[in-house]
């Protein structure tokens, strides 16, 4: 159906057919990456519509100009404020809100006269688009159509000349506005990342990126496809320079050049990395980062294979019981240059490979080698999470393990802590080869603590046979734990409770008697 068609009264002088609705993505800025459809509605339309800043520049127009008819009706959009302050009662919101609905309503009056509206918008109408505002007010009322275009970021990475992605690799996608703390989480815990929206937000996003560890991989992109196009390494620009219309790309670390993939090796260091009690959900954003970027990967086989697997990364996976071979093979390639993770289960500093890395490199072969240990969620605060707040007192924390401490110190701590009325959480509480244990830690506790005390057994927390079953500490069968179970002893004011739901929940308060 034409223009003209739509526009056509019924026989009977019925008002016209609601016009249709465009929005048209003009690609990044170079006329030539238009696309043909978007060059179809623009000449069909009746009306062009477009947004600007105050200064009545539009870039979108002036990319689409040579498209546009002398018959064509235009509309500017023009913001009553960008990134000024305003009086608006309603502050900065509630001006962009009025003008949004003030530039909807100028719309809805064309296509309710049965005129075809196309607003353009530069690259995507979808993506940070101006367009999308008008989108979700017309769109549910008219026939609506929209262009899709090529994304800044799109061409970003096609002027460099570098991947965004391969493989499995994610790309994250930032508007640099977010704050800083939230910027360097989600850069370190990307593989490949595009923040945009630089111009005043430029020293905070270069600031997150240091703090991630990303700067030395960032570029800068300026005006990609525009006259004044820009493109550098991110650490050499200047903030004082730094237009909106600037992107940051942190490119795929697989498709490096071989120029870059095969320079100098750069000072190494060693990571010990907790990888929380199972997959990659307890994973904290740092965590993730420092896996995604170590060249090694150093530990326990177990843990190991909870790491996905990445292109060019070297993984050195032991047996349980060589903590110390392995600290002193992740300190040697760190010396060599390499960044090392040694991937720990749980927290790296509880029961785990943290300390068996820093007593390796306290000696002299590795005192220079640059060392750093992340916080992973412990095996006790998961199991507490998932059983309620059994931990929600004072707590004490001890391994039932006699591998590498006698049983009478364990028993002496035991006792210590039940005596001191303290909620338990005991770690490595059994294995194939280690079957009494938990039958004498039984035994000693039902000297301090009442035969009804709360027992919790977590079992496999976070993984695909997790269990959570909590029983009286004068029932606990010896023969129901494992090493993967973990145990939670309630204190005296520790309770248990069914809801209604049929679940149950543990708790201590965080109150405890004055007497």
């Amino acid at each position: 159906m034409s223009v003209s068609e739509q526009q056509a009264p019924g026989n009977d002088g019925s008002p016209p057919a609601p016009g249709r609705l465009y929005g048209v993505g003009l690609g990044p800025g170079d006329p030539s990456l238009m696309t043909v459809r978007a060059v179809q509605v623009i000449g069909a339309a009746d009306v062009i519509a477009y947004h600007s800043a105050r200064h009545g520049r539009s870039i979108a127009r002036a990319i689409a100009a040579e498209h546009l008819r002398p018959d064509h009706m235009e509309e500017a959009l023009v913001y009553p404020v960008t990134t000024e302050s305003t009086d608006h009662p309603g502050g900065y919101r509630g001006a962009l809100d009025e003008f949004y609905e003030s530039a909807a309503a100028r719309l809805a009056a064309h296509l309710d006269a049965g005129r075809t509206v196309a607003v353009i918008s530069e690259g995507d109408p979808l993506f940070y688009g101006s367009y999308q505002h008008m989108h979700k007010r017309l769109a549910d009322r008219y026939p609506t159509e929209v262009i899709p275009g090529v994304t800044s970021i799109s061409a970003a990475a096609a002027r460099l000349g570098r991947p965004l992605a391969e493989a499995d690799e994610v790309l994250t996608i930032l508007p640099g506005t977010l704050p800083e703390e939230e910027l360097t989480a989600r850069l370190a815990s990307t593989d490949t990342a595009v923040v945009m929206k630089l111009g005043r937000t430029f020293p905070t996003v270069r600031r997150a990126m240091e703090r991630a560890g990303r700067l030395p991989e960032a570029h800068y992109v300026e005006r990609a496809t525009m006259s004044g196009e820009r493109t550098e390494k991110l650490a050499d620009i200047d903030a004082q320079t730094v237009p909106y219309f600037a992107v940051t790309v942190v490119p795929s670390r697989i498709a490096s050049p071989p120029a870059e993939a095969d320079a100098e090796p750069g000072t190494g260091e060693v990571v010990v990395v907790g990888t929380g009690p199972a997959g990659p959900l307890w994973l904290t954003p740092e965590s993730r980062g420092a896996l995604a970027a170590a060249e090694d990967l150093v530990g326990y086989t177990t843990y190991l294979d909870r790491v996905p697997a990445r292109p060019g990364q070297r993984r050195h996976g032991s047996d349980n019981k060589v903590e110390s071979e392995r600290a002193e093979l992740a300190l040697d390639l760190a010396r060599r240059g390499r960044r090392v993770a040694v991937v720990s289960g749980g927290d790296p500093g509880v029961f785990a490979m943290a300390t068996a890395v820093l007593e390796v490199a306290a000696q002299d072969p590795y005192r220079a080698v640059p060392v750093r240990v992340l916080p992973g969620v412990t095996a006790a605060n998961a199991a507490a999470a998932r059983a309620g707040a059994p931990l929600g007192h004072d707590y004490a924390v001890i391994s039932l393990s006699d591998r590498l401490k006698p049983w009478e110190v364990i028993a002496e701590r035991l006792h210590a802590a039940a005596s001191a009325d303290l909620a338990l959480a005991l770690y490595n509480p059994g294995s194939h080869s280690r079957t009494w244990q938990v039958g004498k830690a039984r035994e000693l506790l039902l000297e301090h603590r009442a035969p009804d005390t709360p027992v919790i057994l977590a079992r496999d927390i976070g993984g695909p046979e997790e269990s959570v079953r909590t029983v009286h500490l004068a029932d606990l069968d010896p023969h129901q734990v494992d090493m993967r179970t973990l145990l939670i002893v309630g204190s005296s004011q520790t309770r248990a409770v069914s809801r209604d739901d049929g679940t149950e929940i543990v708790w201590t308060p965080r109150r405890y008697p004055e007497n």
